[in-house]
């Protein structure tokens, strides 16, 4: 157990200061800092201020935003994890085989955090990378590794998510998610369709440890054709499900 005296809670609330800015917020006030974090104003002020003076935030006598140097934390996290340099060949291998992006994501609170990627073409309308997120209930991956938590703790993560529709196809209703996570559980790999963004399918399988526990998710993305996106089934989860097996192997 931690001690009180070992918690630093200045260093803790400017971690805190840190994850308010994201890709819906890249430039926040005082203010909005405060009543993102609960802090008084002088509490966000202070904190905002030492990003600033370090060289991690910027500050126009009104907003601050993060710059890049505060990219160093999260990529000084990611080359820490091996994950990423054990699954990039085999991305790599993938993507050149069957012609298209492929990804392995994992499993943050209510987003995923994509740790290696191999691109084809862009299929997007954001450019993904090692240390992008979005949403775990809306993509393949999330899905996936939702799949992988006590329904309990799934269903407590979804309740928690910003289910606003990213798309006319998103699914919104907590149920209905749930339905999803089950059945990407039950068949061990999880398909959505223009529902992260329109335009786009994805399927997903888990990455497995050598107990078979997963780890990560594996994905690849393509853009919708006049195809059924059911035919992704027999197209691409054969590949993705051998990729699958010899990454237990190593993991």
């Amino acid at each position: 157990m931690l001690k009180s005296t070992d918690h630093i809670a200045s260093f803790a609330k400017g971690l805190r200061v840190i994850t308010c800015f994201g890709a819906a917020t890249p430039r926040l006030s005082i203010a909005e800092v405060a009543a993102a974090t609960g802090y008084d104003r002088a509490t966000a002020r202070r904190c905002l201020l030492t990003l600033h003076a370090e060289g991690y935030a910027s500050y126009d006598g009104k907003y601050f935003a993060l710059t890049p140097q505060a990219l160093r934390l999260g990529m000084s996290a990611l080359n820490a994890l091996p994950l990423p340099q054990l699954v990039q060949p085999w991305l790599d291998q993938l993507s050149e085989q069957i012609g298209q992006s492929c990804s392995v994501a994992i499993l943050d609170e209510t987003e995923i955090v994509y740790i290696a990627r191999a691109a084809q073409r862009r299929v997007m309308s954001i450019g993904l990378m090692p240390g992008s997120r979005l949403p775990a209930h809306a993509t393949s991956m999330g899905r996936v590794l939702l799949a992988s938590l006590p329904e309990a703790e799934a269903r407590a993560l979804i309740a928690r998510a910003d289910l606003t529709p990213r798309t006319p196809k998103s699914l919104t209703d907590p149920d209905e998610i749930m339905d999803s996570v089950r059945a990407a559980h039950r068949n061990g790999y999880c398909l959505i369709d223009e529902e992260v963004e329109t335009g786009l399918r994805a399927i997903a399988v888990p990455v497995l440890d050598g107990r078979g526990r997963t780890v990560a998710a594996l994905n690849t993305g393509m853009a919708v054709t006049q195809a059924p996106a059911e035919s992704l089934i027999e197209t691409y989860l054969p590949a993705l499900l051998k990729v699958q097996q010899n990454l237990k192997r190593i993991v």
